[in-house]
């Protein structure tokens, strides 16, 4: 009986452990599968990368779900790897970020446009000239220190102003004189291949908010630009009602291009714009990532340009196109200390506003 009672008892707990065993393992199975269907339904945001960058498509949708920037962060995205081998088929120089210590928001695919100092878009139009801008009247010779004369006090576009400074390739004089762009190279950090030392940033931009010059814009800055008020406690002077000072102008921007790098550089013009629309805080300052309010200029039939970007970040950013309308960027402000060392610092621009 005690061994045909041990045999019983060997028995039973082999069988208690089989089963034990058998839940185990389908536990294992089920719990499994519950945390694979988890993990199948909250996906991690796509960073900014050069496989999940922006293309240029007919018809991108607009919103942020088909795009590669990281949703806003207190610190701007690192910089990606350097954009396409060039002629000179050199990298572009990279830095890590530094600390934002301003949280802007995030714009995400953006249709940006190329101008450039010097250009003539369209003589025919008031704002059809970068020989000016709407912050520098005398953009042109102070961007390159180069004198050709005068454009006509007639002139719809910059009256006045001194021409033959050219951002890019220049040819002719007088009336003859044309100012084209060129393809920038990671060489000599994006710089002009055919002109002096520029001896301001040429890493610039616009956006369309035009804070000196825009009735709307001028009335509404100090309650819409989200540093004004720092930059008021900065300099110890108020400036919301002073017309000769731009809280705008040298402004810092942080731009994730087609190419998936990160490039910065400053504001120095207000646009693109249909008309008037030189006052679109709602797209400019908005959180909401809107679409800009101008529907021209652009190859996306979802939306407008809402950036021009300068030949370097044209080249910096790997646009597709030299002076194009298909373009997708996604961009956002940064505070001047979180911009990190890069060819953008090379030369920074520090003028204010100039009739």
């Amino acid at each position: 009986m005690k061994h045909l009672f041990t045999a019983l008892v060997a028995v039973a707990l082999l069988a208690f452990g089989g089963f034990a065993t058998i839940s185990a393992v389908q536990s294992s199975h089920k719990s499994s599968y519950q945390a694979g269907d988890r993990g199948s339904s909250s996906r991690p945001s796509p960073s900014p990368s050069a496989s999940s960058a922006p293309t240029r498509t007919a018809t991108p949708t607009p919103t942020p779900s088909n795009v590669p920037a990281a949703a806003p962060s207190s610190t701007p995205a690192p910089a990606a790897p350097a954009p396409a081998a060039t002629a000179a088929g050199a990298p572009a120089p990279t830095a890590a970020p530094l600390p934002v210590t301003g949280t802007y928001p995030l714009h995400t695919n953006i249709v940006s446009t190329t101008f450039w100092v010097g250009e003539i878009f369209n003589a025919s139009l008031s704002d059809g000239s970068q020989v000016c801008s709407t912050y520098n009247g005398q953009w042109a010779l102070q961007h390159t220190g180069v004198n050709m004369g005068a454009t006509p006090s007639s002139a719809s576009g910059c009256p006045g102003s001194t021409y033959g400074g050219c951002d890019g390739v220049s040819s002719g004089t007088g009336t003859s004189f044309q100012c084209a762009t060129e393809q920038r190279v990671a060489s000599n950090g994006y710089f002009p291949l055919h002109q002096p030392k520029p001896l301001q940033n040429p890493f610039y931009l616009d956006l369309p908010y035009d804070d000196v010059n825009d009735s709307v814009a001028f009335a509404e800055r100090c309650k819409v630009i989200p540093w004004a008020a720092a930059d008021n406690a900065k300099t110890g002077v108020n400036h919301c009602a002073d017309s000769s000072y731009s809280y705008m102008k040298n402004a810092w921007v942080q731009i994730t291009g087609p190419n998936g790098g990160v490039c910065y550089g400053q504001v120095e013009d207000a646009g693109p714009s249909s008309g008037s629309l030189y006052h679109d805080s709602a797209y400019v300052f908005g959180a909401n990532n809107a679409r800009p309010a101008n529907k021209q200029f652009s190859g996306d039939p979802s939306q407008g340009a809402g950036m021009d970007v300068s030949p370097a970040l044209n080249g910096c950013l790997g646009f597709a196109e030299l002076n194009g309308d298909n373009d997708h960027v996604s961009w956002r402000f940064v505070d001047r200390a979180s911009v990190p060392a890069g060819p953008w610092l090379n030369v920074v621009t520090t003028s204010g506003v100039t009739n």
